[in-house]
């Protein structure tokens, strides 16, 4: 599987159905498998968090869920050949898990909301087998009671919805206690899903404007929304100095 690095970011080359390949096999290997959905502020947290950075190039997938992401490619040299959304994810790996039955466990964001998406996901994969929602924190005191819960639930694949970097840091810091096969940090997927929060229109979607419709229905975002100029600051004025124009590797 061919990757490429921008700012120091670790970025798989894949395609949907590469990705879910990828899923295929991870639910077939023993251990946890971690996936994070890298967009570009992703790298931009992970320029001044060295932890953070070190467990995105640790994971078993990195999908580039981001224009951005795409963009900046083109720019270093090599394209990426598709955006592989976080949410995408969610919903074709929902709809391999009640194919091969496999529990699934929601856990993070507000309280109730993850209930919701996995009502709303039974109700479309009338086959998937919910393992168990909780809310949670991310913080570490509670850390073990929410393993021991998600381990006696007997899922196999785990959602967590505590956003960027902290879902990310808490599957990797946990990844040895916990049972699943496959564990991917969500950000605000479950609040798009559960409806709280609505997803812009497909053509949208396609311009690679999503963020410009998120932020103009959800202003308090201003300041998180930032991270994509700085992004592409970023990346004209320190990409090909830093070396990190592309490192094109192969990961079995």
């Amino acid at each position: 599987m061919a990757s490429i690095n921008i700012l120091a970011v670790r970025i798989d080359n894949v395609t949907y159905n590469d990705a879910m390949a990828r899923v295929e096999e991870f639910l077939r290997e023993r251990g946890l498998h971690q996936i994070a959905t890298v967009n570009p502020e992703f790298v931009v947290i992970a320029q001044t968090n060295a932890e953070f950075r070190r467990v995105l190039n640790a994971t078993a997938l990195n999908v580039p869920d981001g224009v951005g992401l795409l963009w900046a490619s083109r720019r270093l040299g090599m394209s990426l050949r598709e955006r592989v959304t976080g949410q995408e994810m969610v919903d074709r790996i929902a709809a391999l898990a009640a194919e091969r039955g496999c529990r699934v466990f929601f856990l993070g964001a507000r309280e109730g909301i993850a209930e919701r998406v996995a009502a709303a996901l039974a109700a479309k994969y009338p086959r998937l087998a919910v393992a168990g929602c909780y809310a949670g924190s991310p913080v570490p005191e509670e850390e073990q009671r929410i393993v021991e819960r998600i381990n006696e639930s007997g899922a196999r694949i785990l959602f967590v919805a505590y956003g960027p970097p902290k879902q990310e840091l808490w599957i990797a810091r946990n990844a040895a206690r916990l049972n699943v096969s496959v564990a991917m940090g969500v950000g605000g997927t479950f609040d798009t899903l559960a409806g709280v929060v609505p997803r812009a229109p497909r053509w949208i979607q396609r311009s690679g404007f999503e963020w410009t419709y998120r932020l103009l229905r959800e202003p308090r975002r201003f300041r998180r929304q930032l991270a994509i100029p700085y992004f592409m600051w970023l990346v004209v004025t320190r990409g090909q100095r830093n070396g990190t124009r592309i490192n094109a590797d192969k990961r079995g």
